[in-house]
């Protein structure tokens, strides 16, 4: 799959990506992240648009950077950072997706006392994040093997962060892979962390607190830290695509 492929296939498909994602039931994705910290979004991406994207990781001209986790104490597994000019799909599911977020990020910094705010544009928002010095665009490829596992992390980068991300699927478990469950954890003051598992399916799309999310107590409104990560593959290929908005130094 080339460059000039995706391109073309994003170009024709780019329209398309502003209606599945206004197609999208935003008032039960802003309930279930208010209450979970993270939403569904069911079948976003074509089976066809999958297989394209997982096909973009061979082409080593799109990326800036790989990362093989196990140098790093990530875990196994391996992922590629795209350069910029983004492929059309990905620069379009950026586009489309931040302005239905912003509100939902704007509110809970509002309610945790931070005093952050993000433009509705997403544009008005890298022009915030390039000049802080992060630059560097963050969607990226992520590929696992067999027993490859991401442990749990942020994915933070800088100063200005966008407190929400984008996770698709593009592989079907049970049939590609096994294992390799997407996981959430999330740290409660004075509490145990709570665990949940995300069940996806091919071309599904899950959005979730990158750092932390507001939750209302007896006493208030208190914050929680999100942790994401993947658990271990227990046989096939896992291929993922991460929809990051705020850029990186």
């Amino acid at each position: 799959m080339t460059a000039a492929t995706m391109r073309k296939a994003s170009n024709s498909s780019s329209a398309s990506i502003d209606e599945r994602v206004a197609a999208i039931d935003w008032s039960r994705v802003t309930g279930d992240l208010d209450a979970y910290g993270w939403a569904l979004f069911p079948r976003l991406v074509t089976a066809e648009e999958c297989e394209q994207l997982a096909g973009l990781y061979e082409n080593d001209a799109l990326f800036r950077s790989k990362i093989v986790m196990a140098r790093h104490g990530f875990g196994r597994g391996e992922y590629k950072y795209f350069a910029y000019p983004l492929p059309d799909f990905i620069a379009a599911l950026r586009t489309a997706l931040y302005p239905r977020l912003a509100p939902v990020a704007n509110r809970w910094n509002e309610s945790m006392g931070i005093a952050v705010r993000y433009p509705a544009a997403h544009a008005d928002f890298l022009k915030r994040c390039h000049k802080a010095g992060q630059t560097r665009p963050t969607p990226l490829l992520l590929r696992y093997g067999e027993g490859d596992y991401n442990c749990l992390h942020q994915d933070l980068y800088g100063e200005h962060v966008f407190p929400l991300q984008v996770v698709i699927l593009l592989s079907e478990p049970e049939r590609d892979f096994t294992g390799g469950e997407f996981m959430l954890t999330e740290q409660r003051p004075r509490m145990q962390s709570r665990g949940e598992v995300v069940s996806l399916r091919k071309g599904d799309a899950a959005v979730f607190a990158v750092h932390n999310r507001p939750v209302r107590g007896t006493r208030g409104t208190y914050r929680v830290n999100l942790r994401h990560g993947v658990s271990r593959l227990r046989s096939g290929r896992r291929h993922t695509l991460g929809v990051i908005f705020h850029d990186a130094k």
